[in-house]
């Protein structure tokens, strides 16, 4: 049995597929667990966006983690939130900062880092990433410490 939350999205028998990138479909719940500080971990293999300049399709893995606060994303409104990226025109470095941007308008929360690892066009893949810290929390500076260190061991790519 679901609270009520007012989420339109979990269980709903139709499904609209926003083909532009829509924000609005965005929805959250209470955090049951706001006393204890975890992560939440969400991996999109199948993400795709346009270039702005080529109109060509970019393909990625997203990879959001973010420490809740109050609010948590529910995880249907977060497909058809990505999904919504499928026809915008932005660069890759854009589209992990407006994610993480529209995901803390949402909830609000602890701590959020948004990682995008785009495939290869033109010999040349780009892994942008973005995080949070909840300003005068100790999550502030978790953000500048992970942010610092982010790539300093970067991993072997031979499969891309």
């Amino acid at each position: 049995m679901r609270e009520n939350e007012n989420l339109t999205k979990l269980g709903s028998h139709v499904t609209k597929y926003s083909m532009e990138y829509d924000p609005s479909v965005l929805e959250s719940f209470s955090n049951k667990h706001p006393d204890n500080d975890y992560f939440v971990k969400f991996n999109c293999p199948e993400f795709t966006s346009l270039c702005p300049i080529t109109g060509q399709p970019d393909f990625a893995t997203i990879y959001i983690s973010y420490v809740p606060d109050e609010r948590l994303v529910e995880s249907k409104s977060l497909k058809l939130y990505l999904f919504s990226f499928r026809n915008h025109g932005d660069f890759h470095e854009d589209v992990v900062n407006v994610i993480m941007k529209d995901l803390i308008r949402l909830m609000d929360p602890k701590y959020i880092e948004v990682w995008g690892k785009f495939l290869p066009r033109g010999g040349l893949s780009i892994d942008p990433y973005c995080n949070y810290g909840k300003k005068g929390t100790p999550w502030e500076q978790v953000a500048w410490d992970r942010l610092s260190h982010h790539d300093m061991f970067p991993e072997k790519i031979d499969n891309r």
